[in-house]
């Protein structure tokens, strides 16, 4: 039987921030995301920036205990925070240097070369009740991410197209919630047994999120996938001890599950998911980027106008070089995010380099 330390995952330090372009994850923290499925790390972005993020979503969901907050039974911030958001802090961690070059290293791609498919705030809440039956967050059944993200199924465990991330806005400490991961043991772990198909959501399995009910209808219908859950799964979880700023990285074939909170209180977490950019078939999950240009604060322009040539690329915006520009199309981006403060000289640098 395992011990209580044996149980626990704790983070280990990021590397410090010296520089553009360097390296913010260190070879251990590498390899546990490659071998394991899953890396809890501190100090991937600046306190100052968590801490303002913290209270643009916290001012955004219910208090915790209070009657609104009993409703909440699901993720997501029904597109309140969902990237852009109209909270800087929280924008900003999107596409914060540092964590894309921290993908960069585990997909090892150039920041260029990543897409983002996922950016949105979560609150989580100790609840007394399971109002949301089958479907409720409150402890929520071991699975893996990739059904609602990918049109495919992840490749071999050797070539891994996204990075997940949760980065966690409160502290286990208050809340407890510790996220539950099964690290892989090697080629021939029979947890992940490849394809990954023992999972509800996948095949004739119905989509359920609450333990108890998915656990029971496993049971009662598929006897055999409930036993390989029970003896596989749930007997090796162990438990991700965060605090704030404290980021998982995992990937769409961890499995992995949201454990209950104390009751009473609320944790704040922001979900985040990068793929490399030749992976089509993983699907950007909230409205395309370019849909929050009605906006009247004007926020996706103002994005496009001031990021940096790597950030607008993860955003699918074409790279320096790309066929798409000519000296037309550099005077015409230029005329249309000019005033807003972009400097197409890059993609006119580019251009110049051809002839």
């Amino acid at each position: 039987m395992s011990t209580e330390s044996e149980r626990w995952l704790r983070p280990t330090p990021a590397l410090s921030a010296n520089g553009p372009g360097e390296r913010v994850l260190t070879t251990e923290q590498e390899r546990s995301w490659r071998d394991q499925g899953f890396a809890l790390v501190d100090g991937v972005f600046p306190e100052d920036l968590v801490a303002r993020a913290r209270a643009e979503a916290g001012a955004r969901f219910p208090a915790a205990a209070s009657p609104e907050s009993e409703s909440i039974t699901d993720f997501g911030s029904e597109d309140a925070l969902a990237f852009p958001a109209d909270a800087d802090a929280v924008n900003a961690l999107t596409l914060h240097p540092r964590i894309l070059h921290a993908v960069a290293q585990l997909l090892a791609e150039e920041p260029g070369g990543l897409r983002l498919t996922q950016s949105d705030c979560w609150a989580k809440y100790g609840r007394k009740t399971r109002s949301g039956g089958d479907r409720d967050n409150t402890d929520q059944r071991i699975h893996a991410d990739y059904p609602n993200h990918t049109l495919t199924h992840p490749p071999r465990w050797e070539a891994p197209e996204a990075v997940e991330i949760l980065l966690y806005l409160d502290d286990v400490e208050i809340c407890e919630g510790a996220t539950g991961v099964v690290p892989r043991r090697g080629e021939d772990d029979p947890a992940y047994e490849w394809p990954m198909v023992n999972l509800p959501g996948v095949g004739s399995i119905a989509w359920q999120n609450d333990r108890t009910a998915t656990e029971e209808s496993l049971r009662r219908d598929f006897p055999e996938i409930a036993r390989f859950r029970q003896d596989h799964l749930y007997a090796r979880e162990v438990e991700a001890r965060y605090q704030v700023g404290t980021v998982l990285f995992y990937r769409h074939d961890t499995w992995h599950r949201g454990r209950p909170l104390r009751e009473g209180t609320r944790r704040l977490a922001q979900n985040m998911t990068f793929r490399k950019a030749s992976s089509e078939w993983i699907s950007v999950l909230q409205p395309g980027w370019a849909w929050a240009m009605y906006r009247p604060s004007q926020v996706m322009e103002k994005l496009i106008a001031n990021a940096s040539v790597e950030q607008r690329c993860v955003l699918g915006f074409p790279a320096p070089g790309n066929p798409y520009w000519t000296q037309e199309t550099v005077d015409a981006v230029g005329a249309r995010y000019g005033p807003l403060g972009m400097d197409v000289e890059p993609y006119r640098r580019a251009l110049d380099s051809e002839v």
